[in-house]
């Protein structure tokens, strides 16, 4: 997001409160303390040096203290360089209950495949991802992609590797048709202010460190039903969505949401920080919590998805939304 684009947001916030209350424009909620992003200085059986904005930072381990590098790893395993997402124990910032690094997803369209290597469209102008699929994934993946060609949807989580995708885990079942064979969905013509749905992830900062692209550290939510007339973002006006499952009411950069990850309880407020176009392509269901709640409601950037209490790894969370009177 834009500094334009934040000033915005923050004068749509005053605007709404000055002419509809306070309560119609929420302050979004700081990343929780305990979440930090950084680039792997090093790693040893007992502790994590993390280069982050403010300096190195040092995290010890607990016993339970768990690692993920496209699966379950040991802190001897992270390597210095790797980007690293540091979830920390209730306690306090100084231990380590969880580290994802180099994580990353792929999520849209795909354009080509030549062997076990994917193109996919994420959509809204953004570069095109390649995806390797390795051979210990595939059948995995293949599960829940019972077609992997071009036309087909594509979402899965894995590592960052040379400018690559090695794809480790699909997140979600996709449709064994095309998505051009999707049914047309009616337009809803009543919004709720509340709806259920899924939250899932993604990385503004598509694998750049915190120290090359500041977006690593955004905290918000991208939106899949994004008001063309306020859309203040990098690709403004190509923010290429259908209609939803969910009835989702129009919203623009800046306009907050209230989430809750029904998994966890956890709550924040976020703002809408960009586009999220893929999202209304897609409607399906988040494995968690058993839930039958389907379509996707925001992808968060990685920090708030780790701070709503959200595994990199697992890739969604069932959730709550409720979005503030914009009116006025």
């Amino acid at each position: 997001m834009t500094d334009s684009g934040r000033d915005h947001g923050r004068d749509r916030r005053r605007f709404t409160a000055a002419v509809l209350g306070a309560a119609a424009a929420p302050e979004p909620t700081p990343v929780h303390h305990r979440v930090a992003r950084g680039v792997v200085v090093d790693a040893t059986s007992y502790m994590l040096c993390l280069a982050t904005p403010q300096g190195e930072e040092r995290f010890l381990y607990e016993r339970v203290t768990s690692f993920w590098r496209g699966g379950e790893v040991r802190p001897a395993e992270l390597r210095p360089g790797d980007d690293a997402v540091v979830l920390c124990s209730h306690d306090g910032r100084l231990v380590a209950e969880r580290v994802w690094a180099q994580a990353a997803r792929a999520t849209g369209v795909i354009t080509d495949r030549e062997g076990d290597t994917l193109q996919v469209d994420p959509g809204h102008g953004r570069p095109r991802l390649t995806v390797v699929l390795p051979y210990r994934s595939s059948g995995r993946i293949t599960v829940r992609h019972p077609r992997l060609e071009p036309g087909y949807l594509f979402d899965a989580v894995g590592t960052w590797q040379n400018g690559e995708i090695q794809a480790s885990r699909p997140v979600t079942t996709q449709p064994p048709y095309p998505l051009s064979a999707t049914p047309r969905r009616p337009p809803t013509r009543q919004y709720s202010t509340t709806v259920t749905g899924i939250a899932t992830w993604y990385d503004p900062a598509w694998g750049r460190s915190s120290h090359l692209d500041p977006r690593a550290l955004v905290a918000g939510a991208a939106y899949p039903a994004l008001d063309p007339v306020g859309h203040e973002g990098e690709h403004n006006g190509t923010c290429d969505r259908r209609t939803s499952c969910v009835p989702l009411p129009l919203l623009s950069t800046g306009a907050a949401l209230s989430l809750r990850n029904d998994c966890t309880r956890d709550t924040a407020v976020v703002p809408v920080v960009d586009c999220a176009a893929a999202d209304s392509w897609l409607c399906d269901l988040c494995p968690a919590c058993g839930s039958q709640s389907a379509g996707r409601l925001a992808s968060l950037t990685m920090t708030s998805f780790v701070a709503l209490g959200g595994r990199l790894e697992a890739g969604c969370f069932n959730a709550t939304m409720t979005v503030a009177n914009q009116e006025g």
